[in-house]
């Protein structure tokens, strides 16, 4: 096979002798191979010669040629050094080649649907991910992927959040806003909204939107504080960062549960339509962990630390204005301690606003003096204090 693609030119007097022979010492799988060996001699009027040898016992045979039978009928009829020749013979290896055929091509054919699904995903990630390249709005891809996560977590609420056993989950709600985004939203807020219907979907979309608008508010500030062309190039390392990261820990999910899904045939379960499942589950992960990156990194990247720290500034400013936040641990808090850390690596000085402190309880005075337990009431009823007044 070394000379497929090239025609073996004869040197002086080889004609003569009967041209090339090419002698084959077994029978290939694939008849394609078998012609283009046989096409390496009489090329181009060049006399010559193939000639193919083959063992009953070669695989091909003894697998796919039920060569049983064949070989009881030839020991009858041939001699001890004959030649193998028959008719039934070559139908036998050339039927034996086609089932060989068949099967290689049932593999592909199950292979290629494999890789139909992984290709499916491949487009939509790429798809984004050229859109975050190419665009000149990186900005739409983000707000599209906050609105997507927003309504994720809001659908995953219970149908009335505001029972006892499901008021919880609105509060991780709450919390995971404020530490999120910069947006200082408050239970109330939520619960006033949320009273006005049993999470339905026009509540649903008030809730959503309310949500929404909030977010990108705050964005808008940190927008106005940034270089136009800055900003461009700091969206789209955000979307790119992301995705990159979490479509090469996908592909290697991918790839195990490739390898892994054929030991399901044998709990009588189709490995091709399990893969389909799981795949789509996978890709969902992947999208939820990327939205959830973009909407975390959204608000704590900047191009300087000048400009990071007028952020935190003028943020913090508008989230006083709609009232303290309960609970702490805000994305402020976040990003201020993460501006102080970057300062002190630079030797720079940083002007950031200290936390505010709780005001300290002032001791209660009495106007009054104490009266004992046991201590005739004051109300001149004439009971003990604890039997009167003090009873309650």
């Amino acid at each position: 096979m070394a000379g497929r693609g090239t025609d073996i030119k004869l040197g002086a007097g080889v004609a003569d002798l009967g041209g090339l022979l090419v002698l084959g010492t077994e029978r290939h799988e694939s008849r394609r191979i078998d012609r283009q060996l046989r096409g390496r001699c009489a090329r181009q009027g060049d006399p010559g010669e193939s000639k193919f040898f083959i063992s009953l016992e070669d695989n091909l045979m003894r697998l796919f040629a039920n060569a049983g039978p064949i070989s009881k009928m030839l020991e009858n009829s041939f001699e001890e050094g004959d030649e193998l020749e028959h008719p039934l013979l070559n139908i036998s290896i050339e039927n034996a080649q086609k089932k060989v055929e068949q099967q290689n091509f049932s593999i592909r054919k199950r292979l290629l649907q494999y890789d139909d699904v992984l290709n499916n995903q491949r487009g939509i990630i790429y798809e984004i991910r050229n859109e975050a390249l190419t665009s000149d709005t990186p900005r739409d891809i983000l707000d599209e992927m906050i609105d997507e996560e927003v309504t994720n977590r809001l659908e995953t609420l219970p149908a009335n959040p505001l029972a006892s056993e499901s008021y919880a989950e609105l509060e991780h709600l709450v919390e995971w806003l404020n530490m999120t985004f910069p947006v200082g939203i408050h239970m109330d807020e939520l619960t006033a909204l949320a009273k006005q219907g049993a999470k339905d979907d026009e509540n649903l979309e008030t809730v959503r939107q309310f949500l929404v608008d909030r977010i990108k508010t705050a964005y808008d500030v940190k927008a106005s504080l940034e270089d136009p062309e800055s900003l461009i190039e700091i969206e789209r390392f955000v979307i790119i960062r992301s995705i990159d990261r979490h479509w090469q820990d996908h592909l290697t999910e991918m790839e195990d549960l490739r390898k892994s899904v054929g030991l399901r045939s044998y709990g009588q379960k189709d490995p091709l339509n399990e893969y389909k499942s799981e795949a789509f589950r996978y890709f969902e992960e992947l999208m939820a962990n990327v939205r959830e990156e973009i909407c975390t990194a959204v608000f704590r990247s900047a191009s300087n630390l000048e400009v990071f720290q007028r952020t935190i500034n003028t943020l913090e400013k508008n989230v006083k204005q709609q009232g303290p936040v309960e609970g702490g641990g805000t994305l402020i808090d976040h990003m201020q301690a993460v501006a102080r850390e970057q300062a002190k690596q630079e030797g720079k000085e940083v002007e950031l606003p200290k936390p505010q402190e709780a005001p300290k309880p002032e001791p209660v005075k009495r106007d009054e003096p104490k009266v004992g337990r046991n201590d005739p009431c004051p109300c001149g009823s004439g009971k003990k204090y604890k039997k009167c007044c003090g009873a309650s």
